[in-house]
């Protein structure tokens, strides 16, 4: 049950009563000897330090990029965070709010149902290839899940926080030199290990393509002329902004506010490289992230410190002006603004994407995206030589919130809002570095929503940032309780 702990004593077990997360056992932020599996329940691969897959993840992702499993590799790492819930059965916890997510989760699968439903003005084909893809959207909303549960169900002494914002600001560091690879060879592609180990018929199809075969940037003439926009180490040029947005708090953490000499002066040097990617991505969803995360983390700064932290703030922002001013950005931005490239489309594919969910399923949606037939002016349009863009996206694309509203529904997609919602609800008022970093997340998925498919990378580490959130507020309270009572 969401917001529940299931370990109870053996008086409450007799009385069948539960204690709420909020009101749970007292103990400090260091672990429960009660909650700890003892030596003869751990077999020998699960004698490693807890936090091992997220280290094996993160540390190693540019090797599973190569190698083809960038994207399996959080699938793979979620069994044996699985095993570690499963063993710990018993005394699991959940953030409140949980409730909505498990209901997400259940109601997702209604959409297999209506995978194959008709909808008008797309195309009718898809196969098995529509349930492939369904398949390959769940198994992250499980991995989300458990990778939620996982760091909720260990405590800092077990697995740090602060180990956690290192994985993750070393992430931002692999996402810059990615950039930086992908602007300086855009047309770098490599046929990786897993590539050459699928049958031919699984390596061609396009979708399958995406996930195995490493590739730096996408190649776009947004402006009138060729421009690269970064991708690696990911399957996609907006996946590479997304992330870039959401590890950004954690590397402001721990390779600059929290940093020291060497480490500090690498980090801000990191930080103005990484502008480069930025700056020549052309990703105007991105451009605006990074200022509502500026602009949030002020006003918060602000509200936190009084006039001394303002004074700091205003210097800080003052300084970041001043680069942007001086960096290609203003006159990108200017040419990015006079070349909309896809704003009518994007309208327009929302637009039918909530006028189809509505007349044609609204409860549970259609389980997927669908193929338009030709474009919204004619069936016989489309893609054609040197206008790809001439072909309108898939219904349920171009925004994670389409795809929830046209695979999953107005249920799907209320469930899935509202875990967030409360999430932030509950941490918005706390300051403390890892909170704010957990809200600016927050609040850049949220403009991600409208302009992303947020699956995969991105939502995973919106997970982990509200696990965090979560951990430290549980912690916090239960040492509350412990001073209160000593």
């Amino acid at each position: 049950m969401a917001g529940t702990v299931t370990r109870r004593s053996s008086a409450g077990r007799r009385a069948g009563a539960r204690a709420p997360v909020d009101d749970a056992p007292e103990h400090g932020p260091g672990p429960d000897p009660a909650r700890l599996p003892g030596p003869r329940a751990n077999p020998p691969l699960v004698r490693l330090k807890p936090g091992w897959p997220l280290t094996a993840i993160f540390l190693l992702f540019p090797l599973w990029w190569l190698l083809g499993l960038g994207a399996l590799i959080f699938m793979i790492m979620a069994v044996p965070m699985g095993l570690y819930l499963w063993r710990r059965r018993d005394r699991l916890v959940t953030p409140r709010g949980f409730g909505a997510w498990l209901v997400f989760l259940v109601w997702v699968l209604f959409g297999v149902a209506t995978l194959w439903a008709e909808v008008p003005g797309t195309q009718q084909s898809g196969g098995a290839g529509r349930l492939l893809v369904f398949a390959w959207r769940y198994a992250w909303y499980l991995a989300c899940t458990i990778v939620l549960l996982y760091i909720g169900n260990t405590d800092e002494r077990e697995l740090p926080t602060g180990k956690i914002g290192n994985l993750l600001g070393i992430m931002f560091i692999v996402t810059t030199v990615g950039g930086m690879i992908g602007l300086l060879m855009p047309t770098l592609q490599l046929t990786s290990p897993v590539e050459m180990l699928l049958p031919k018929a699984l390596s061609s199809n396009a979708f399958i393509e995406d996930i195995v075969h490493p590739k730096t940037a996408e190649v776009e003439a947004i402006l009138g002329y060729e421009q690269a926009r970064p991708m690696a180490p990911f399957a996609y040029a907006n996946t590479w902004g997304a992330a870039y947005a959401l590890f950004l708090p954690f590397f402001l953490i721990t390779w600059v506010a929290r940093a020291r000499g060497t480490k500090r002066i690498a980090g801000v040097t990191i930080l103005v490289m990484s502008l480069w990617p930025v700056v020549y991505s052309l990703n105007r969803g991105l451009w605006l992230a990074l200022a509502l995360i500026a602009g949030y983390a002020a006003l918060s700064i602000v509200i936190a410190g009084g006039w001394k932290m303002a004074t700091r703030a205003a210097a800080v922002l003052a300084v970041g002006a001043v680069v942007v001013a001086f960096s290609p950005l203003p006159g990108m931005i200017s040419d990015r603004l006079n070349n909309p490239h896809s704003n009518n489309r994007r309208v327009e594919l929302a637009e039918e994407t909530v006028r189809s969910t509505v007349i044609g399923s609204p409860l549970v949606g259609f389980g997927s995206t669908r193929d338009v037939q030709g474009n919204f002016n004619s069936v016989g349009g489309g893609s054609r030589p040197g206008c790809d863009a001439c072909a309108v996206p898939p219904l349920g694309t171009q925004g994670h919130l389409w795809l929830l509203i046209f695979a999953h529904g107005i249920g799907g997609t209320l469930a899935f809002l509202a875990f967030f919602l409360r999430r932030f609800g509950r941490h918005w008022r706390d300051h403390t570095a890892y909170s704010l970093a957990g809200c600016c997340v927050l609040v850049a998925s949220g403009l991600f929503l409208f302009v992303y498919d947020i699956v995969e990378v991105p939502l995973y580490t919106v997970m982990i940032a509200v696990a965090l959130m979560w951990r430290a507020e549980r912690d916090a309270r239960a040492a509350k309780r412990a001073e209160a009572a000593s």
